[in-house]
């Protein structure tokens, strides 16, 4: 069901397959591509950040980029971000989502530590990808990332464990949308289209 780790799936549906190959990881969490917003540098980290109580499943609640027009709601290929699972040598693997045309498939991506606790980076064909986990209670998450090849690309999402906006932490995100003068962008989350992913699917 998965395809190679960090590899796309060998044929996309749809007209997006250009902006997957430059943008997986941001369409994965609902996006498309978003111009800079802010460096690796004013990003701040979780203290004490603990990869372990990151693992299991996510659900996005916010996502704000500074470019939504650059959003293609119309666009028939969607992908979420499932879960996250810690590897050996201290890696993080996405699991994530992509659905077309009435099909549904699994892929892994895997993050590399990278800087401080609660960096991350990874590569694909083209480019690179940054990830910070900025703040968490582990219930709910603000994660940042950045994509990297040609052009730098960003963005901010608000994660919780269970389908309800804690407005604590909402505020919190928010202080970020308002630093960085971002704008809201459409939030996609696989429901019951997708088979959940079995102990084997989800550990490369």
């Amino acid at each position: 069901m998965f395809a190679e780790q960090g590899s796309l799936p060998e044929r996309l549906p749809g007209p997006g397959t250009r902006m997957l190959e430059r943008g997986l990881l941001l369409l994965a969490l609902g996006l498309g591509l978003a111009s800079t917003q802010g460096t690796l540098e004013e990003v701040p980290v979780q203290p004490g950040f603990d990869a372990q109580k990151m693992e299991g499943r996510w659900f996005t609640m916010q996502l704000t980029t500074s470019h939504t027009d650059l959003v293609l709601p119309t666009d028939p290929l969607r992908l979420a971000l499932h879960s996250i699972w810690t590897r050996e040598g201290g890696d993080l693997a996405l699991v994530l989502f992509w659905m077309g045309e009435g099909v549904c498939r699994g892929m892994n991506v895997t993050l590399h530590p990278a800087g401080l606790p609660g960096q991350y980076q990874g590569s694909f064909a083209g480019g690179s990808v940054h990830v910070c986990f900025v703040s968490s209670d582990y219930s709910n998450l603000i994660l940042y990332v950045r994509f990297e090849d040609v052009e730098v690309t960003s963005l901010w999402a608000l994660l919780a464990r269970r389908m309800l906006e804690d407005p604590a932490w909402l505020g919190k995100y928010w202080e970020y949308v308002e630093k960085f003068r971002l704008q809201s962008a459409p939030v996609f989350n696989v429901a019951g289209q997708c088979p959940s992913p079995g102990p084997g699917e989800s550990t490369p």
